[in-house]
């Protein structure tokens, strides 16, 4: 089986901190790759990968702002497509753009839908609905407009997440310092309960960062470690207390919370989107609905097993686990295309 697999090119594959969809697509890259698929990735030239990679766009938009995002995604977009009889499945990983391609092939094209922008975007997704397969990351980001061939959670590389039995004394918020993501409450929380917090990730919203984060860091018991890389967030993320994931939109999927849970360190996260299929509540973290509770819940951290947190990640969100259901679904799909054939 020859595999096009679409990454994004905001970022590098796999992304150097910052990328979640260039990460998910890193990690179903290698596990396929390992398994002795042929795969060719569509990335930015400077990605990295055990597969063969085919590159129009030098390095992300978001790493060189000489490059213009609109131009390059168009460019890196059609050179798939251009392409496509040359491979027996696309797998596009880059939003609703790459579905306006599809009606002048005839390769079968699956998408994973990482999330839906806005509800502004649908009308695309709604045109080629039948036409190409979507697999949701998370049953909570489904839309009931569209139709799904699975729902495929996100798996990480377990082996990147070293378990932590013994945690030091803070709190800490890991993913953008935005609105979103509920940097804001988390300092609330923290502050509370009397903890030091520290906070990692992009700055994606300069004003909400200088508002409500910037006055409060004094490089003690608030602390911003900026945007930190794979060996950076292994430690920060196994020495936590918790992980605090206050989030005020509907999340759907949320990688930090399993990166989290690998390393032993129980969530805190606000019932919104995916979170009730991440996190059992009282197993391997706490769901709550407010920061009173999201506090009441930093008091019980205690009661949960690190041990069990780890063995979550490992029995349902591996890269192991999400390979073998995108096989299936790329099976299922070739079976298909192959019975409508025979029909005609």
């Amino acid at each position: 089986m020859h595999i096009a697999m679409l990454s994004p090119i905001a970022w590098r594959t796999p992304p150097r901190h910052y990328g979640p969809w260039e990460s998910a697509v890193s990690n179903l890259t290698e596990g396929l790759v390992s398994r002795g698929h042929n795969v060719t990735l569509f990335a930015t030239g400077d990605s990295v990968t055990s597969g063969k990679l085919h590159a129009v766009c030098a390095q992300g938009y978001e790493e060189d702002y000489s490059i213009i995002s609109k131009v390059w995604e168009c460019l890196h977009i059609s050179e798939l497509f251009e392409h496509a009889e040359e491979f027996d499945i696309i797998h596009n990983n880059f939003d609703f753009l790459p579905l306006t391609y599809t009606g002048l092939i005839s390769t079968p094209v699956v998408t994973t839908i990482h999330g839906f922008s806005s509800p502004g975007i649908l009308p695309v997704y709604r045109k080629y609905n039948g036409k190409v397969f979507y697999v949701s990351i998370s049953d909570a980001d489904r839309s009931p407009d569209l139709d799904y061939i699975k729902t495929i959670h996100h798996g990480i590389d377990i082996n990147e997440f070293d378990f932590q039995p013994e945690p030091d004394d803070y709190l800490l918020f890991f993913g953008r310092i935005h609105h979103d993501k509920g940097a804001k409450e988390a300092l609330e929380i923290a502050k509370i309960c009397n903890k030091k917090l520290i906070l990692a990730g992009i700055i994606q919203d300069d004003a909400y960062y200088n508002q409500y984060i910037e006055p409060h860091l004094n490089n003690n018991n608030v602390v911003y470690a900026g945007s930190v890389g794979p060996v950076k967030r292994n430690q920060l993320l196994g020495k936590a207390t918790a992980l605090l994931h206050p989030i005020n939109f509907n999340e759907p999927f949320g990688l930090s919370v399993i990166e989290s849970m690998a390393c032993g360190t129980p969530v805190i996260a606000f019932n919104k989107g995916s979170m009730p299929e991440l996190i059992e509540n009282g197993k391997n973290g706490f769901i709550v609905n407010t920061v009173s509770q999201a506090i009441d819940a930093v008091a019980h951290i205690s009661d949960i097993d690190r041990a069990c947190c780890r063995r979550r990640v490992e029995k349902y969100f591996t890269t192991n686990h999400m390979v073998e259901k995108y096989i299936q679904v790329y099976e299922t799909i070739l079976e298909k295309m192959i019975k409508e054939e025979h029909r005609h």
